[in-house]
Order: C-alpha cells, then structure tokens, then sequence
C-alpha cells in the first residue's frame, strides 16, 4: 500500500508539472495574440478602418472615452463614435501604442497603455495626443475582444486643462 501511495503521487507530480508548462504557453499564446490586436488597432486606425477596428470590440462593449457623452454602452455606439471622430478629423492620423502591459487570467484579461498619435482635421491643424487607455477583454469563442475601455487624459485640476501630451 506504502508503494501504491508513493507511486500515485509520483505519477500526481509528474503530471503537474507537465500541465505547468502547457498553461504557462497559453498564458504566453493568448498573451501573445492580445498584442497583435493592438498592432491590428493601430493599422486599423491610421487607415481610418472603422470596420478593422470595431472588430476588436464585443457587441456588448461599454466604453468612457476621451469626449462626450459620458459613456458609450454598445457596439453600435461606439462605431458611431469612430465614424464622427474621423469625419471631424479628414487628414492623416497616426497612432502608436506604448507601454502595453497585458494581464491574462484564464478566459479574461485586462491591458493599459498609452495611444500615442496625431489627428489633422478639416483645416489641416495637426493634433498631437497622449491618450491612456485600460482595456478588459474577453476570450469569446476563442477570440479575444474588448468588452470595456476607458480612454483619459490627466487634467491640471488649477487650470481644469487636460495635458493632452502627458509624459508623467
């Protein structure tokens, strides 16, 4: 009995470990395929996509973003917030995304950045901004997808001034 114990634990141990490493590479894979997303976002974006980068966003996504109103709550919503963004802004737009860190805890992960870029609108005046975004995402159906965003600048509280370009 001793010896069946002993074994049983053994053969427990090494499966373990053999599940370790095969966690840790789909932890690695997913983590992985979050951050081709981003780099799908930012092609997406300075093409002016808004179908690329909608694809990226469950139909339920709830959304605070850097301009009004308050929130966008839905998929529709939200498009509608690209389609006017870019109409308002007609020139070249760039986008670069920075900082990417990305959590991933089983079929849900969580990421925060910086989007750094540019946005020319119809007069040809240039806008340079430094947006800080978090993400939550989840994995449907073997896709990962954005299902809550919030996009900020920090704000000089004496001023009530955003700091668009923020460094710190």
């Amino acid at each position: 009995m001793h010896r069946n114990l002993c074994a049983a634990m053994v053969l427990g141990l090494v499966l373990a470990a053999g599940a370790m490493p095969a966690r840790a590479q789909t932890a690695g894979g997913d983590k992985a395929a979050i951050e081709a997303m981003y780099h799908r976002f930012d092609e997406a974006f300075v093409k002016k996509d808004v179908a690329g980068i909608m694809s990226l966003y469950a139909p339920d996504v709830f959304v605070f973003d850097v301009i009004p109103p308050r929130q966008y709550v839905g998929w529709d919503a939200y498009k509608k917030d690209w389609v006017d963004l870019f109409a308002a802004n007609p020139g070249p737009v760039t986008s670069h995304i920075a900082e990417l860190s990305i959590t991933v805890v089983g079929p849900v992960a969580y990421t925060h950045y910086i989007d750094e870029g540019t946005m020319t609108d119809k007069d040809g005046k240039q806008q340079q901004m430094a947006v800080r975004a978090t993400d939550v995402l989840r994995k449907i159906k073997g896709k990962w997808l954005i299902v809550q965003e919030h996009n900020s600048f920090p704000v000089d509280i004496a001023t009530g001034q955003a700091d668009m370009l923020s460094k710190e």
